[in-house]
C-alpha cells in the first residue's frame, strides 16, 4: 500500500448528535444515474472501497473514487503504526485527508482499524519484546491510542472496525491464543477495546471484523465460532453493534454457499451486516497485467461478486458493501498472493470490467426491479 504525503488538515469540531445521526442514512441518488453508489442509495445501502494516499493524489482515481462510491475505508491510514510512528508524536495527514475528500463527496467513513495484531508501531511490539511495557501497560496504551482517534473524528466516522481478526482458521475454531492482544493482554481486551470506542464516541457503529466467518472456509466453523461469541458479548453487554465478513474470495475455490445464512444469522442477533473488503482473485500471468490464466476465471470471477453482493442484498440488516480497492493496478492481491491478481472491479487501466456491469445490474435490479413484459402475461396469446 501507498503511503502519499499530505498536508495536513485543520479539524472542525465534532459533529452533534443529531449529525452524527443523520450520517447513517445514503443520500438521495442523481436522478437516473448508473453509478454503484447512486443505485445502492435507492435500496439504503452504503457501496464503498478501501482507498490509499495514491487513490487521492491520482486525479483520474480520485474522480471513479467520488462517483462510484458513497463510503470509503482508509487501506492503512487510520492503522496505529501509520498515525503514531514514534510514541508520542502523531501523523493524521493521510487519515485527515480521507475524511476531508469523504466530506467534500457526501460519503461516509469506515474507520478500519482500532485493535489488530498486525501494523502496529515498532515501539509497542519491540516494548512488549524486551519487557519495557508490561501487560497492564499495554492495554493502557490501547486505551490511550482508541481514545487519542476515536475522540479526533469523533462524529465524523460512521462504522468502526473495532476489532479485527481474532479467530482461528481451524475447525473448531476460536479466539486465537497467540493472537499478540490475547497472548499479552487476555480474551477481555476486545470487550475491553469496544467499551472504550463507544465511550469515546456514543453514535459510531462498532463493528467486529474478521475474514472466513461467512462459509468461506468450507466448514463454516469459523462463523460458528464467531457467532457462540458475539451472542456471548451481547448477553454481557458489550457495545458491538454490528459483523463484517471481509469478503476474500478466490474462484479456485468456488462461492461459499452459505453466506447469506451467516450473515442473516447475525443480523438475528440484533446486529448490523457488512461486507467490508470484498475481492475475488483468481490465477494470472503477472502482477503488471494481471490477465487470467484460465478464460474461465474471466467468468467465475464476476460471477463471485455478484453471489458476494446478492448475499447481502438478502440480508436487509447489510448496510454497506466495499470493496477492498477497486484498480487492479494497485491491488494488494499480487503483493501477498503470489501468481494471482484480477482481484477487484477495475483492470490495470481503469477501465470497468465485467465485474462491475455485473454489480451494476444487480443493484439496478434490486432498486427497480425487472422490467415488466411487453405485451402481457399471456404473450400475446389467445383472449
Amino acid at each position: 500500500m501507498g503511503a502519499g504525503a499530505v498536508a495536513p488538515l485543520v479539524l472542525t469540531a465534532p459533529a452533534d448528535a443529531a449529525a452524527a445521526q443523520s450520517h447513517t442514512t445514503p443520500a438521495a441518488d442523481s436522478a437516473g444515474s448508473d453509478s454503484l453508489r447512486d443505485l445502492a442509495a435507492r435500496i439504503g445501502l452504503r457501496f464503498g472501497t478501501a482507498v490509499i494516499p495514491t487513490d487521492l493524489d491520482t486525479p483520474s482515481y480520485a474522480a471513479v473514487l467520488a462517483d462510484q462510491f458513497s463510503v470509503v475505508t482508509p487501506g492503512n491510514a487510520m492503522k496505529w503504526g501509520s498515525v503514531e510512528p514514534t510514541q508520542g508524536q502523531f501523523d493524521w495527514s493521510d487519515a485527515d485527508a480521507l475524511v476531508a475528500f469523504a466530506e467534500r463527496n457526501g460519503q461516509l467513513v469506515r474507520g478500519h482499524t482500532l485493535l489488530w495484531h498486525n501494523q502496529l508501531p515498532d515501539w509497542l511490539t519491540t516494548g512488549v519484546q524486551n519487557g519495557t511495557i508490561s501487560a497492564g501497560e499495554l492495554a493502557s496504551l490501547l486505551k490511550q491510542h482508541i481514545f487519542t482517534e476515536v475522540t479526533r473524528y469523533r462524529g465524523r466516522i460512521w462504522q468502526w472496525d473495532v476489532a479485527n481478526e481474532f479467530f482461528l482458521d481451524a475447525n473448531p475454531s476460536g479466539i486465537d491464543p497467540n493472537n499478540f492482544w490475547i497472548a499479552n493482554c487476555g480474551t477481555e481486551i476486545i470487550a475491553d477495546a469496544f467499551r472504550w470506542a463507544h465511550e469515546a464516541d456514543p453514535h459510531a457503529l462498532l463493528f467486529f471484523n474478521d475474514y472466513n466467518i461467512a462459509g468461506e472456509d468450507g466448514t463454516n466453523a469459523k462463523s460458528d465460532a464467531v457467532y457462540a461469541w458475539l451472542r456471548q458479548m451481547l448477553a454481557q453487554g458489550v457495545p458491538i453493534h454490528g459483523v463484517g465478513d471481509q469478503g476474500h474470495l478466490d474462484t479456485q475455490y468456488g462461492f461459499p454457499t452459505q453466506m447469506a445464512a451467516d450473515l442473516q444469522r447475525y443480523a438475528d442477533l440484533g446486529l448490523k451486516v457488512a461486507i467490508t473488503e470484498a475481492d475475488v482473485r483468481t490465477f494470472v500471468d503477472g502482477p503488471t497485467t494481471q490477465v487470467p490464466t484460465d478464460h474461465l476465471a474471466t467468468f467465475a470471477q464476476p460471477y463471485e461478486f455478484s453471489q458476494m453482493l446478492k448475499a447481502a442484498l438478502a440480508v436487509p440488516e447489510c448496510i454497506s458493501f466495499t470493496c477492498w480497492g477497486f484498480c487492479d493496478a494497485d491491488s494488494w492481491i499480487p503483493g501477498f498472493f503470489t501468481g494471482q491478481g484480477y482481484g477487484t472491479i477495475y483492470d490495470v487501466n481503469l477501465q470497468p470490467k465485467p465485474a462491475f456491469y455485473d454489480l451494476q445490474q444487480d443493484l439496478r435490479l434490486a432498486a427497480e426491479g425487472a422490467p415488466h413484459r411487453v405485451g402481457g402475461s399471456n404473450g400475446g396469446f389467445g383472449s
